[in-house]
């Protein structure tokens, strides 16, 4: 089972429950990163997912995978580019956030007028 969360993770691993919330539980779970035609994956074991962080969540054909011409990297080898490239989609989206206070008068979930 491929699961994408909220935050943009992105979690393969074998669906043992769900419940009518789409909270999930994987196990076996493993975490992939890609970066220009290679990916690195990291265990994580068990998972517990909340339902409201899934985003997308879809069968893997595992014969199929393998035709995908990715290359296998060691985890620490990408985790840098990963972490740039959240950086620049953080910057990113705080600058639209702001135009689109400034301009509209929308605000971000949790943000400055939000009135709870």
């Amino acid at each position: 089972m491929l699961v994408i969360l909220r935050d943009g993770r992105k979690l393969q691993g074998v669906l043992r429950s769900y419940d009518q919330f789409a909270n999930l539980v994987l196990e076996d779970t493993y975490e992939r990163i890609y970066h220009q035609g290679m990916f690195a994956e990291r265990h994580h074991g068990l998972f517990l997912i909340r339902g409201e962080n899934v985003v997308l969540m879809g069968e893997i054909d595992l014969d199929k995978e393998d035709d995908v011409p990715l290359k296998q990297v060691e985890y620490h080898l990408l985790e840098p580019y990963h972490l740039k490239e959240l950086d620049i989609k953080k910057e990113r989206d705080e600058a639209k956030s702001h135009i689109l206070l400034e301009t509209r008068g929308f605000s971000k979930e949790g943000g400055e007028g939000d009135g709870y």
